[in-house]
């Protein structure tokens, strides 16, 4: 077989199509990939609809890919055919930049981006770059594994630099796909742990999963709320409202700090004197340690709660996960 089906973009903005591909052969420091599942990232609209400078399509995104390599292309080293292994949001640094030259790869000045700057995981198959693979634990399915790649890696990577200690209040704001997981890290981390939500099935869930409190956010003032806790050390952001996530501040502790990781394009307001009342922050937070946050994971039994889809039907899928219908992450599975 040398042809493959895939999921592409044909241009910013337009509708998915679904096509037959020839299937890439790996370059020098690259494996190809048979697809087993790849997971529906809200960072994929930004594909969808061309926000991203740079990108050439038509163009396969999906940056939550689990497969297993089929092929080695050469200096392709420390991996081997059969591996089971996973590709997240970057797909390659320089090696020469100043961050790379200090390690900081996720900093890297000339980094490629899988979906963007690379074919992703909308496929049967792909090609990724050997220095951004990372090996997957036997005791999680290909499903389960896929979107802990980005949206697990992210959460829990933000929440382990944020710098809050066990028994810290920490708020999360949005219980969606990335805030179901970042409530199981945020508990096993020893955080004191607050969900902010206006669903009151969500918020059974939530206690379900080991919140320590909700505050519902259709009916109650969430800055109040937690003024009354004391003050949030960490609120971690999550939903892409601007204006909300501006509002949020108004509730942090001393010291405390707002990380947005969801892509909200809207400016926020809020007056920079609020900020000098106890000395809080607000920065932004994108990508984690996937190797780390899959340990992590299978250690303390994370696992994401999905909607499995076939690849057919990935336009579908991404509209379920885009309107927040989705329950909680959408998954393409490329074969049973």
């Amino acid at each position: 077989m040398s042809t493959m089906k895939a999921v592409q973009v044909p241009a910013p903005g337009a509708a998915f199509e679904l096509v037959n591909r020839e299937i890439p052969d790996p370059r020098e420091n690259e494996v190809l990939l048979q697809i087993d599942a790849c997971g529906i990232c809200h960072g994929d609209a930004v594909a969808k609809e061309g926000h991203f400078p740079g990108v050439v399509y038509p163009r396969v995104p999906g940056h939550e890919v689990v497969g297993v390599i089929r092929k080695t292309g050469a200096s392709a080293a420390g991996w081997k055919v059969g591996q089971r292994v996973g590709v997240g949001w970057r797909a390659g640094h320089c090696f020469q930049c100043s961050a790379c030259r200090r390690g900081e790869f996720w900093a890297c000045e000339n980094a490629l981006t899988t979906g963007l700057s690379t074919d992703g995981g909308y496929a049967e198959y792909m090609t990724a770059r050997a220095e951004v693979l990372v090996a997957i634990p036997e005791v999680l399915s290909s499903v389960e594994a896929a979107p802990l790649l980005c949206g697990g890696s992210t959460s829990f990577g933000a929440l382990r630099n944020s710098g809050a200690q066990g028994g810290d209040l920490v708020a999360i704001q949005g219980f969606g796909g990335l805030g179901h997981l970042a409530l199981q890290y945020a508990v096993r981390l020893g955080f004191r742990t607050v969900v902010l939500t206006r669903s009151r099935e969500k918020q059974e869930l939530a206690r379900k999963l080991g919140a320590h409190a909700c505050i519902d956010t259709s009916s109650a003032d969430p800055v109040k709320e937690l003024r009354k806790m004391g003050g949030a050390r960490v609120i971690l952001c999550l939903a892409p409202d601007s204006r909300a996530i501006g509002e949020l501040v108004g509730g942090l502790g001393r010291g405390g700090q707002v990380i947005i990781v969801t892509y909200a394009s809207e400016p926020m307001q809020l007056p920079p004197a609020l900020l000098m009342r106890g000395g809080q922050s607000i920065r932004g937070w994108v990508g984690g340690n996937m190797a780390d946050t899959l340990s992590f994971s299978v250690l303390f039994k994370v696992v994401p709660m999905v909607e499995v889809f076939p690849l057919e039907q990935a336009a579908q899928a991404f509209e379920k996960m885009m309107s927040a219908k989705v329950h909680f992450r959408s998954v393409l599975k490329m074969h049973e």
